[in-house]
């Protein structure tokens, strides 16, 4: 249930209905709207006049049951926009944030050529895997801790914030030290342990959809890292799984204004993983911002075909600078702005 005070409510009043949930073994997380607040009851056990003993309490102008099964994730308990804050930059506002960087991070000289070069074109994170969970036992897994620390280096070295992903719990501490946003990936959306685990930071966390998952089923793993405390979401649709084999996956971009409809959480497309073809990423990421995305994941590298991992879903360099002018347009059509780079019209270089 959420508790909506009145616009009049003051501070003591806020703190009362705080306490009385307490006291009922149940938590509030504040919301703040522009007129009022609004506080998320968070519990297991809820009693049957619990709702009518705090529209008693001074302040609360009305309670609400909650009918989604994932709560704080809801437009029902938050009806605007979350905007998740990574330093100096913000993901779900007008801007459109853009994270490009190699699938798997190889070494210092690849991530530091591809970092500098999408910070030119415009990106404003760098992403890179350290530990790659791989269908294939044989396949490449990720330099680990030392490709965290490439990342970290490398991060200092441009400026640009970091995501990486997370597979297991005890991994959560050495990503968190290193980067600036936890990855939860495909794989692992419902490890409900490692959802609990992110859940207990303050990072944001990207979280992707799973491969044959619904969308209640990602809102729901959502909830999860929201109910342990930690509501820096940001939501990611890279393609389910079909019948359809042209494509590795199919890109549901329908999942953007659905999500949005029932979620204030921000939205990315990864255009990549999505189609896993690199000339099919402009399109798609293009299709993206027209639907109402707030960023985009891009694996870019400096030569794909000699790639660890993932080459053939990765743009080089020079489309990834031509993406960046095109998406300049697409944002400016649909009201929202990409930073940085070339001006439209201009020639790549």
């Amino acid at each position: 249930m959420i508790v909506i005070m009145s616009s009049h409510a003051d501070e003591e009043q806020i703190q009362g209905v705080m306490a009385r949930l307490e006291s009922k073994g149940l938590k509030g997380h504040r919301s703040g709207g522009e007129e009022r607040t609004v506080i998320g009851v968070i519990g297991t056990r809820f009693e049957p006049q619990l709702g009518e003993q705090l529209e008693m309490l001074p302040g609360v102008e009305r309670v609400t049951p909650v009918s989604k099964p994932y709560k704080l994730a809801s437009r029902e308990f938050k009806p605007f926009d979350s905007i998740v804050r990574v330093g100096d930059l913000e993901i779900g506002g007008r801007e459109i944030v853009v994270m490009a960087g190699p699938c798997s991070v190889e070494s210092r000289e690849q991530v530091l050529e591809t970092a500098e070069a999408v910070k030119a074109a415009g990106a404003t994170v760098l992403r890179g895997g350290a530990f790659k969970p791989r269908s294939s036992p044989y396949s490449f897994q990720g330099m680990g801790e030392e490709g965290l620390r490439i990342l970290a280096e490398v991060r200092e070295l441009t400026g640009l914030k970091v995501v990486s992903e997370v597979m297991e719990p005890d991994q959560v501490g050495p990503v968190a030290e290193h980067c600036d946003i936890l990855q939860i990936g495909t794989r692992s959306m419902q490890n409900f342990p490692l959802l609990r685990e992110v859940g207990k930071t303050d990072k944001p966390v990207l979280l992707k959809r799973g491969m044959a998952a619904t969308i209640e089923e990602w809102l729901m793993a959502a909830e999860y890292i929201m109910a342990s405390g930690n509501f820096n979401v940001i939501l990611c649709e890279r393609g389910i799984r079909t019948f359809e084999t042209a494509v590795r996956n199919t890109l549901d971009l329908s999942a953007v204004p659905v999500v949005k409809r029932l979620s204030h959480l921000p939205v990315i497309v990864d255009p990549s993983h999505g189609t896993g073809k690199w000339y099919l990423v402009k399109p798609m990421a293009m299709a993206a911002i027209a639907a109402g995305a707030d960023g985009l994941l891009v694996e870019v590298h400096p030569s794909p075909d000699t790639a660890a991992s993932d080459g053939p879903q990765s743009l080089n360099l020079p489309n990834f600078a031509e993406l960046m002018q095109s998406l300049r347009a697409v944002g400016s059509a649909v009201g929202r702005t990409v930073p940085g780079g070339i001006s439209v019209g201009a020639a790549v270089a």
